[in-house]
């Protein structure tokens, strides 16, 4: 029988949802492309720093599937680490035990906060009277 979690994370406007299998073959897929097929490199790593770092914890083999939309290239990056971490923490809760689920938890918070807590800053909407959120259009006294 396979263990199933789901879990999401989110960046700005992008959403990730994450689909976490174990046990498994150590798959990883993001909208369908293994892992292998993502370029740049460097952004590769930085999505899948959780896994990596993480990995004295004895992750073993989970295959992850991840569906990414919305957003930039880097507000996706960070929607797909984030929620490979909180994945990993709820997959350790249901599936391993609690006391590892904590250590897991307490070092995502130590090494980046980022990885489990959602940044709250948003775009500004526009307002009427400019062509932006905070500008004006220019005023004229003659």
């Amino acid at each position: 029988m396979k263990n199933i979690v789901q879990v999401f994370g989110k960046k700005k406007t992008s959403i990730a949802v994450a689909v976490l299998k174990g046990p498994g073959n150590g798959f990883v897929r993001i909208n369908g492309v293994y892992l292998d097929a993502i370029e740049p490199e460097i952004l590769k790593f930085k999505a899948f720093e959780p896994f990596f770092s993480a990995e004295e914890f004895g992750i073993g083999d989970i295959d992850i599937r991840i569906r990414v939309k919305g957003g930039g290239q880097i507000s996706q990056i960070y929607a797909i680490r984030q929620a490979i971490a909180r994945g990993l923490i709820k997959y350790f809760e249901k599936f391993v035990d609690e006391n590892k689920r904590t250590k897991l938890h307490d070092f995502f918070l130590n090494y980046d906060r980022s990885l489990l807590v959602r940044d709250p800053r948003e775009n500004e909407p526009k307002k009427a009277g400019g062509k932006g959120a905070r500008s004006r259009y220019q005023k004229s006294y003659r």
